[in-house]
């Protein structure tokens, strides 16, 4: 099983060499962090002391993690305690949060780049978050008799039919976990459903109910400053939006300009690598557009779109909003977390597709 998964994998790298490519391309941060997915490991990692590795995706689980790898540090001092991520986004905000010191690029699933992190790592504990289940990495941590726990474990609805299809890989993949602390109990009947083994399945919620509210930054005191004194709002935040979001959003603003013409949205999308064409699209129709990225303190704003082109900010931003909409679910990507804008007390709009973070849209729901 693991060869033909190593062999397709390599075919995949090899004949989807154009996709690399032009990913690589539009991605400038991606090129840099090729060596660390290859198994170069930096020198400033190359500590012999062990280590516990934590894995956490991109920006939310990163976020999510954050008190953890804190409470890991305090109870285990002898211990480094190293964060990697897969997206250049989850990079920067763990850079930010955990030092560079000790953060690093997951390895691609190649049995050469894994055994050249394990020995330069000699982690005692690895800790995924959420659904991480990589089955070359997961085989030589287990051999390697390292212990292996997820956290935050959850089953989207998108994944779980894939996963079901192949069953058997995923029972063998998914025994090799000691433990599995899943988000509710639908994410627990699904990993069991998928081979994990009951006993070692426990409900623990979400993590990211943990997640301490953001201190106030610079930049958005700035802006609420300027607001004010340009008479500006209501203010809506519409965040973490997706390829085809921004023109219904949009086009709703434009409504809400015509009974509020000093209204401001500030519009984040949730990829660096489409500031350019959302900046484009607000342009379009003739709407004013200021850029994070160019704005100075004391511009006034008003009657237009902030379009945040940065990156570890939006979390903050919320608490300039009156009302907040969180992207990812007017399409079909399974929404993204709402407690962010929540924690500001400010109202939430979602769309249809909340799958991703269903228990926790269903309690607001509840709750009224």
């Amino acid at each position: 099983m693991y060869f033909l998964y190593s062999l397709l994998l390599g075919a995949s790298l090899i004949f989807g060499w154009p996709f690399w490519l032009l990913k690589v391309l539009r991605r400038r941060g991606y090129i840099r962090s090729l060596p660390q997915r290859f198994g170069r490991v930096p020198r400033r990692l190359r500590d012999r002391r062990p280590s516990i590795w934590v894995h956490a995706v991109s920006v939310g689980e990163v976020m999510a993690v954050a008190g953890l790898v804190e409470e890991l540090r305090k109870r285990f001092p002898e211990l480094r305690v190293l964060v990697s991520t897969t997206t250049p986004t989850g990079q920067k905000v763990a850079r930010q949060t955990f030092g560079e010191a000790s953060v690093f690029y997951f390895p691609l699933d190649f049995q050469f780049a894994v055994r050249r992190w394990l020995a330069a790592l000699r982690p005692k504990l690895v800790v995924l978050v959420e659904s991480e289940f990589w089955p070359n990495f997961l085989r030589l941590v287990e051999g390697a008799g390292v212990r292996t726990v997820v956290v935050n474990a959850r089953v989207s609805d998108r994944s779980f039919p894939r996963y079901l299809r192949y069953k058997g890989m995923m029972r063998r993949i998914l025994w090799g976990i000691d433990l599995f602390l899943a988000q509710s109990h639908e994410d627990a009947r699904r990993l069991v459903s998928m081979g994990a083994r009951p006993r070692h399945v426990v409900v623990t919620g979400n993590l990211k109910f943990d997640v301490k509210l953001q201190a106030e930054l610079p930049i958005v005191a700035a802006l609420r400053a300027d607001f004010q004194r340009a008479n500006a709002g209501p203010v809506l935040v519409c965040g973490s939006t997706a390829e085809g979001e921004e023109r219904p959003l949009l086009r709703a603003f434009k409504g809400v300009l015509e009974e509020y013409p000093r209204a401001v949205m500030v519009l984040a999308p949730r990829h660096p690598q489409r500031f350019e064409r959302v900046a484009r699209l607000v342009s379009a129709p003739g709407l004013k557009l200021w850029r994070r990225s160019r704005w100075k303190s004391g511009e006034s704003i008003g009657g237009g779109v902030l379009l945040l082109d940065s990156l570890g900010e939006l979390s903050a931003a919320y608490g300039l909003g009156d009302v907040a909409f969180v992207g990812g679910s007017l399409v079909r990507r399974g929404g993204h977390n709402i407690l962010e804008a929540a924690q500001h007390g400010i109202a939430i709009l979602v769309g249809p597709h909340t799958e991703n973070f269903r228990d926790i849209i269903n309690l607001f729901r509840q709750a009224k």
